[in-house]
Parts: structure tokens; C-alpha cells; sequence
């Protein structure tokens, strides 16, 4: 080989390793100064009393965001109790039928499901849930969010499955155990770490949406448990207030941002030390 073309393609990569480096530092720059804003206008509003207490009317100052924080997380574990068995069983589903037709338009639409915007699916669960309900509710908001939820446990538990080798199927029908049982019991527990990751990339999508929320759960200024009835959410809270007039809402507004913001980081800390526990485990 030329020491000419030798050069030439070394030059060419350490070229393309600069455009890689460019374009990631590129992506990058504008996340760490999205987060320094918001934990630098978050910061000082968030306290004790900001956490355990609800929103104060117009014109009095203080209060806090516990109806949004209760309110998130009685949403989001119903929309996970909701998409996350049926997604698993799909995701399993459609591992265990590549080739077959009902798998292949299950496959299609939920590709199709993935990409319809959380707007139009706020929209169809107000016309599902909410007007044969005569009124909002957590549980109408729930369902929305359990539909965004679907595709993505259905995705990452097909995709997770299809690794696993098929030797481990085979070994286990040769003890002689049924299909239900070598499903359950063997192939899920080997994939669990992926199907985890899946789930909790659900949980961390949904836990931002408001567009769906305004049509289904509507919000509510008062600390309530009901799933029957509107219910305040950190999303919908931070639209509200950050589109107020007010500057004291405005803070609860961006105290609300960073709690959420850390709320969803959280979340991947925690899927990432369970994933590896169970990987050591296995």
C-alpha cells in the first residue's frame, strides 16, 4: 500500500472523528445550558413547605405543588398498570409470531401508534372518556397516557426477546414444561432488564406530556385522590403557571420544572441500578 493513500485515509478518519466529536459536543451544549436554567431559576423556590403544600390563590404568596406531585404519580401508575401488562404480553406476542399476519399489522400499527402526536391522542381519549363521562378525570388521562405508554413496551420487549437465543426455549421445552410456563418463567426473567429499560423509558415519555392531560385530566387547584375527578398534574401545572401573568406563579412554575426534571432523572438512575443488579443476578 501507497504511504499516500496511507495518509490519506488516516487523514479521512480522524476527519469524519472530528465531525462526530463537532456534532456531539453540538448536542450536547444546548442540553447542559437548558439544564443550568432551569436549576438556576428552580433552585431557590424549591423548599419543604413548597412540597407538602398546595398552589395559594391570586394575590397571596407562598404555597406549593403537593396536588401536582400526588397527582403525577396516581396518573402515571395507573397508565403504567394499564400499558405496561398489555405491552409485555404484545411484545411477547409478536416475538414468538415474526412471520405471522396478525403480528405483522399489530407491528405496523403500533409503529403508526408511536408517531401520532400526544395532541391527537388527547383528543380521542376526550371523545372516548371524557364526554360518555360527562366530566374530566384522572383515569381518562391515565388511559391516554397508557396509549402512548403501549408502543413503547411493546417495542422494547419485541426487540428484547429476539435476543435471547433460542437454546434457552429448547432447553426448557425439553424439561417438559408447557409454553405458558417456559414464557414466564424463562424467557421474560432472562429479558427483564431490557423490558425494564422499556418500561421506564415509557414512564419518563409520559411523565412530561401535557397536551393529552388538558383534554382528559383538566387540572385542579385542590389537593384530590379521586381518579374520578380532574386532577392536577406537574405538566399541566407548569403550563398553566408559566402562561400566567403572575410572577409568583411564574416560581412555582420553574420550581415545578426542576422537580420534574429530576423526577425523570431519577428514574433512569434507578432503571440502570436495577437492570445491572438483575444482570449480576442472572
Amino acid at each position: 500500500m501507497k504511504a499516500g493513500n496511507v495518509k490519506y485515509r488516516i487523514g479521512k478518519s480522524g476527519g469524519f472523528q472530528a465531525l462526530v466529536v463537532l456534532f456531539s459536543v453540538a448536542c450536547v451544549v444546548p442540553l447542559i445550558a437548558i439544564l443550568f436554567y432551569i436549576i438556576k431559576a428552580g433552585i431557590t423556590k424549591i423548599n419543604w413547605h413548597f412540597l407538602v403544600n398546595i398552589p395559594k390563590p391570586v394575590g397571596e404568596t407562598g404555597g406549593g405543588i403537593a396536588n401536582a406531585l400526588l397527582g403525577s404519580v396516581i396518573v402515571i401508575v395507573i397508565a403504567a398498570l394499564i400499558a405496561v401488562p398489555l405491552g409485555i404480553l404484545g411484545g411477547v406476542y409478536l416475538s414468538e409470531n415474526k412471520k405471522s399476519r396478525l403480528a405483522y399489522w399489530s407491528r405496523l400499527s403500533i409503529d403508526i401508534l408511536q408517531g401520532v402526536p400526544s395532541i391527537v391522542i388527547g383528543i380521542v381519549a376526550y371523545f372516548w372518556l371524557v364526554k360518555p363521562l360527562r366530566g374530566f378525570s384522572a383515569l381518562s388521562g391515565s388511559v391516554a397516557l397508557a396509549i402512548m405508554m403501549l408502543p413503547i413496551v411493546v417495542r422494547s420487549t419485541e426487540e428484547t426477546l429476539k435476543l435471547l437465543p433460542d437454546s434457552l426455549k429448547e432447553a426448557a421445552f425439553a424439561l417438559g414444561m408447557p409454553f405458558h410456563r417456559v414464557i414466564f418463567k424463562v424467557i421474560i426473567p432472562c429479558g427483564i432488564s431490557g423490558i425494564l429499560s422499556g418500561v421506564m423509558l415509557a414512564v419518563a415519555r409520559i411523565a412530561g406530556e401535557t397536551a393529552p392531560l388538558l383534554f382528559t385530566a383538566f387540572g385542579n387547584p385542590y389537593l384530590s385522590t379521586s381518579i374520578t375527578k380532574p386532577m392536577q398534574t406537574l405538566p399541566l401545572l407548569i403550563f398553566n403557571y408559566a402562561t400566567s401573568p403572575y410572577n409568583d406563579w411564574h416560581d412555582l412554575a420553574w420550581g415545578a420544572s426542576l422537580i420534574l426534571l429530576l423526577w425523570v432523572l431519577l428514574l433512569n438512575i434507578f432503571t440502570k441500578l436495577i437492570t445491572r443488579k438483575w444482570k449480576v443476578q442472572l
